[in-house]
């Protein structure tokens, strides 16, 4: 909860019509994670290294004003929280650009799977407007993720270079969309299949072999809808279905296992190189 009554943006407008990135630098306290990824690989280039920041329905949605309605519906502090959120996407991708040239940034956005109910008074325009606001002038790959499912070509139809979603529960509604999802592919898109459960009762039950039978099944229905298969593979990623920070160690250790794994035998399923 926040109070607005007296609070005044001076400041906060001024860094940002300077772009004043370091203004919204987070504290090592705060960010240790981010910190202690950049000291562990300093001096190194990796091939691609992976950022976040919450997107700006969620965040709007989660922020409220002591009457308790969600700062999304104030125009004034829902820009401000947008402009926000652009700005430390910036300083975030400057920070991973000390590891890698390709630094993907990602907005989280597990609200959207409200976009359409009563829960969220949200049009389909702002969506797409305020994405696009929040990755503006990025100098990363610009990346969503939604853990649920929600209004996949609304979300193919902004400025993201990559979605990414949880495929282990949701790879049949993007199938719903091959026209939708082979124009996205087409302007040089990606998808993050989110194929490696992060639930423990999920990840004991599934192996290399049973996730490998589900991409298979997840590009069957893709193809069959008239999908070039060659595109789909060059332009797809597998990740763990959600984060891991929910998990104990071991659990989190067993998904980078089967990840790894899934990835290898999906290259040689497909007869498929490295990153490239």
């Amino acid at each position: 909860t926040v109070d607005l009554n007296d609070y005044d943006p001076e400041a906060f407008y001024t860094a940002v019509v300077t772009d004043d990135v370091e203004h919204f630098a987070h504290s090592k306290n705060n960010f240790q994670g981010l910190y202690a990824l950049l000291d562990r690989y300093k001096g190194k280039r990796l091939s691609a290294v992976k950022g976040q920041v919450t997107g700006p329905v969620s965040a709007g949605l989660q922020i409220l004003d002591q009457n308790g309605k969600a700062a999304i519906y104030d125009e004034a502090y829902g820009e401000i929280i947008r402009r926000n959120l652009n700005m430390q996407a910036k300083w975030q991708a400057r920070k991973l650009r000390e590891i890698s040239d390709r630094p993907i940034i990602f907005l989280d956005e597990p609200s959207l799977t409200l976009i359409g109910t009563p829960f969220a008074s949200i049009s389909q325009r702002q969506v797409v407007e305020w994405t696009d606001e929040v990755l503006d002038g990025v100098d990363a790959i610009k990346a969503m993720h939604c853990c649920g499912n929600t209004d996949w070509p609304l979300l193919l139809s902004t400025s993201i270079d990559m979605l990414s979603f949880d495929a282990y529960n949701y790879a049949h509604t993007v199938s719903l969309f091959p026209r939708e999802v082979s124009a996205f592919l087409g302007r040089g898109g990606s998808i993050a299949w989110g194929l490696v459960p992060n639930m423990e009762d999920q990840i004991a039950k599934e192996t290399v072999g049973t996730l490998l039978q589900r991409f298979e099944k997840y590009m069957d229905m893709l193809y069959r809808k008239g999908m070039d298969l060659d595109l789909i593979l060059e332009r797809s990623l597998i990740t763990p279905q959600c984060g891991l920070g929910g998990l104990d160690e071991a659990n989190a250790e067993r998904v980078l296992e089967l990840l790894t794994g899934t990835v290898e035998a999906i290259r040689q399923r497909y007869h498929l190189g490295g990153m490239a």
